[in-house]
């Protein structure tokens, strides 16, 4: 079972989201176990403060670091294999792949943070900062309710069929190819005729060839790391030549 945690001011914000859908069903499955921590609940004065305002002026508030801290120590005392991740604009990119490791852990914790920020003394004593992207939430509870989907999902029994996550858009640092399904047209616009080939091989390449496309016209960047073999370069090198506005520049890519 992964033993997930979330710190934060504002635990309502979650309540609804984990418990619909593949999120519910992970938590019934006793597969995932979700704990939702008030930290207002580790504050000490009168007024449960949990920000206030910065030194050296500025706008904004900036979390306390003594709830914070307080909230950790007490949490990873009862699980000592815990590992914390602060939600942060500055922190590392979460992806695809970091997802898949965190997915192998025992336990995990989100402290999210919000307002203009945490006390920087709070850093200290987390294991990881980590963010979804280069723009800034009112709070980590969004940034942290996304980092929890894409980890549970990996969770093995999640989703019964284990084959789905393996054909996930960035698995294999690649885009997914394009998907349909019933009517086989709409508005005039038909389903690929090799997906209906029954052709097994040739759905293969098809599919394999989309993604590359795919992935070099929106994300060239991935394809310096993709596993790519020589079939796979061979596409490519077909598909930049049948796209040459694509080609000039994207080429270093490979």
């Amino acid at each position: 079972m992964l033993y997930l945690h979330v710190l934060t001011i504002f635990p309502e914000i979650l309540v609804s989201p984990l418990q619909e859908s593949i999120l519910k069903r992970a938590q019934e499955k006793r597969l995932v176990r979700i704990d939702l921590h008030d930290l207002r609940r580790y504050t000490t004065d009168l007024h449960r403060t949990t920000d206030d305002d910065p030194y050296g002026g500025g706008p904004g508030m900036i979390m306390k670091v003594e709830p914070l801290v307080h909230g950790l120590e007490t949490i990873r005392a009862e699980v000592p294999d815990l590992y914390t991740i602060l939600t942060c604009p500055q922190g590392h990119l979460f992806t695809q792949q970091r997802a898949r490791e965190l997915a192998r852990k025992d336990a995990l914790m989100f402290v999210c943070g919000r307002y203009g920020g945490v006390d920087d003394r709070a850093r200290a004593y987390v294991d990881e900062e980590m963010s979804i992207g280069d723009y800034v939430l009112t709070g980590g509870e969004l940034a942290a309710l996304v980092m929890m989907d894409a980890i549970i999902r990996l969770v093995p029994g999640v989703l019964g069929n284990e084959s789905s996550t393996n054909a996930d858009s960035f698995m294999e640092d690649l885009l997914d190819a394009p998907q349909y399904t019933r009517p086989q047209v709409f508005r005039e616009q038909p389903v690929p005729e090799v997906l209906l080939s029954g052709n097994h091989q040739q759905i293969r390449r098809w599919r394999r060839r989309e993604a590359l496309k795919r992935t070099l016209h929106r994300r060239p960047d991935l394809l310096q790391h993709a596993g790519l073999n020589q079939e796979d370069r061979a596409l490519l090198e077909a598909i930049q030549l049948a796209t040459p506005s694509h080609g000039a520049g994207q080429k270093d890519a490979l």
